[in-house]
């Protein structure tokens, strides 16, 4: 997949996770990783940077995942955005699903789920701007 460029914001508050999420998806092929550590700055680096996707953690300090989710699908419907969250939070990912989210993760999140649902996010995107 090296050869399909695309542009990642990773969204939790464990630098940690942001990290391993980092390495992964810069081996496949991730031109441009940005971060940030809650929801507002999830909606900010989204309005500034305009990735073409997005993995962000449901529960966080200062703004949750899904006002994050509510805010950046309003004004980009096309990105493509993955939402994580801890167990225990099932209805919250089923919830996201009916926002607009693309996928969702239960943490902790497999190397292997990862790859393959930014595979798909990507091949769907390259899809969409090959046809206009």
């Amino acid at each position: 997949m090296a050869e399909e460029q695309f542009s990642i914001l990773i969204c939790d508050d464990s630098q940690m996770l942001r990290n391993h999420l980092r390495e992964t998806v810069e081996l496949l092929g991730a031109s441009d990783v940005f971060e940030a550590s809650n929801g507002a700055e999830a909606v900010e680096k989204h309005r500034s940077h305009r990735p073409d996707l997005i993995i962000m953690d449901i529960i966080m300090p200062v703004k949750d995942g899904v006002q994050a989710l509510k805010e950046i699908v309003r004004v980009d419907s096309n990105v493509k955005i993955i939402m994580a969250s801890s167990a225990g939070t099932n209805s919250h990912l089923k919830k996201t699903i009916m926002l607009g989210a693309f996928a969702t993760i239960q943490k902790p999140i497999s190397d292997f789920v990862i790859r393959d649902l930014v595979e798909r996010a990507v091949y769907e995107l390259k899809g969409v701007q090959n046809k206009v």
